[in-house]
């Protein structure tokens, strides 16, 4: 086992050091294999083509319910779409905790992302449901999309 440093916490025995190295022999072998894992996705070929063109509902700024393709999901000059599918049936009262969380963080940082990529979230539930759910969580900066209309969630594993 390497040793990777000389410094030693106040107290620590050998037999907290040797663990610990041996974690962070750990850390450095999953990190190599992330990044491989990382590679493969890279290389793999363009998949088929979308089903259809999924039409989905949202609401603009004045409150007006109006239709999107997914294909009109892509700005100009980005070529790249991370889709968060959100776990929000129509018969469920609220939608997934965890993804609620997910999101609220999502909605923080999506001026960020939205330099280099696209964002959409796509709900099942109904556009004015998920719209009542992103006014309570305060989500002002989240493309919201219902695709209780299309059965783009069945399609692709979402359901």
């Amino acid at each position: 086992m390497k040793n990777y440093h000389e410094k030693k916490f106040p107290g620590e025995s050998d037999a907290y050091r040797e663990a610990r190295n041996e974690l962070l022999e750990a850390e450095i072998n999953l990190r190599k294999q992330t990044e491989e894992v990382a590679e493969l996705r890279r290389q793999l070929p363009y998949s088929a083509k979308l089903k259809e063109d999924y039409l989905f509902e949202e609401k603009d700024v004045s409150g007006k319910i109006t239709q999107t393709k997914f294909s009109e999901l892509f700005e100009p000059g980005k070529d790249s779409l991370i889709v968060y599918n959100f776990m929000y049936g129509p018969q469920n009262e609220k939608p997934c905790s965890s993804c609620t969380s997910i999101l609220d963080g999502i909605n923080g940082m999506v001026f960020h992302a939205e330099q280099r990529a696209n964002i959409a979230v796509i709900a099942k539930t109904s556009i004015d449901k998920l719209m009542d759910w992103a006014e309570k969580r305060g989500w002002k900066n989240l493309h919201l999309l219902s695709s209780s209309g299309n059965t783009y969630n069945a399609d692709y594993f979402g359901e």
